[in-house]
């Protein structure tokens, strides 16, 4: 399921979609606040350009949007309903933990995006070993 070749696997790690081989992030903590969105403009294996497009991360926000949805009913549906937390308390809880899961959900969005349009190559990794 994890392996390379499969689009969870580029979503994951946050690897170059196409070749798998590279981390697109310049720095793999993303708690690092300043380094979060900071990414290498091009695969140094493959040579994708990240940035298909001027501003084309700005779509990942609505990936972002969906992921920060399921988080907070994640968060409530444990808060609220299994632990009989009250309601504020739940949207405290809530709050904080989209605060700590911001950076993560917004790399996260990023890879869903870039491997909305971009697709494995495995034919390209053989043709790179050869040259």
């Amino acid at each position: 399921m994890l392996k390379k070749g499969s689009k969870l696997y580029s979503i994951l790690t946050g690897t170059c979609p196409r070749c798998q081989n590279e981390k697109m992030y310049c720095n793999l903590n993303p708690y690092i606040i300043t380094d979060t969105m900071k990414m290498h403009e091009n695969c140094g294996h493959c040579g994708l350009k990240y940035k298909l497009e001027p501003n084309f991360f700005f779509g990942a926000m609505y990936v972002s949007y969906g992921l920060g949805v399921a988080a907070c009913v994640f968060v409530f549906v444990v808060t609220f309903l299994l632990l009989g937390m009250t309601w504020e308390n739940s949207f405290i809880v809530i709050i904080v933990s989209l605060l700590l899961l911001m950076p993560p959900i917004t790399r996260l969005a990023r890879n869903i995006y870039i491997n909305m349009f971009v697709n494995y190559n495995p034919t390209l990794d053989k043709a790179l070993k050869s040259e």
